[in-house]
């Protein structure tokens, strides 16, 4: 029987291979982009409220940050605490043409040795979690030019 593939948190990302994005939102009164995605108002204090829509964010921006995490994540991620947790590496990256940056997990391999401040990566489509019956589903910065 195949495993469900389910994101673990619906309306964040749609697509596969070269159409994956992350999904933000934009108010129609000031233009603002919101990632996690923001569907009740407008979170700019400056901003009197607008029509939210759903904005496909840029599949590529520039390393703002990094970091090796080192310590078993809360949830949602899902770690059996019998095991060892192996260090993942984060990166915040800087989404120019939305003004935000968006932090997420390096796909695998990827280590902070293979990172600089201001190279380019890529939002790939990334695995949380798998067991017998679910595969949950997330996104994952990948340099450019590198593939899996």
């Amino acid at each position: 029987m195949p495993r469900t593939r389910t994101p673990v948190v619906a309306g964040w990302f749609t697509g596969d291979g070269d159409g994956f994005r992350l999904l933000g939102t934009r108010c129609s009164a000031c233009s603002t982009v919101f990632f996690p995605r923001e569907d009740v108002h407008c979170r700019n204090p400056h901003c009197g409220g607008g029509r939210l829509t759903e904005e496909p964010l840029s599949s590529r921006g520039h390393v703002w940050s990094f970091t090796d995490s080192r310590y078993r994540p809360p949830s949602p991620y899902v770690t059996d605490p019998e095991l060892s947790w192996p260090p993942c590496t984060l990166i915040a990256v800087e989404l120019p043409a939305e003004r935000l940056v968006v932090l997420g997990q390096a796909a695998p391999g990827i280590t902070v040795a293979d990172l600089t401040v201001g190279m380019e990566v890529r939002a790939v489509p990334g695995v949380l979690h798998e067991d017998a019956e679910t595969t949950w589903t997330t996104w994952h910065w990948r340099p450019t030019g590198v593939e899996a």
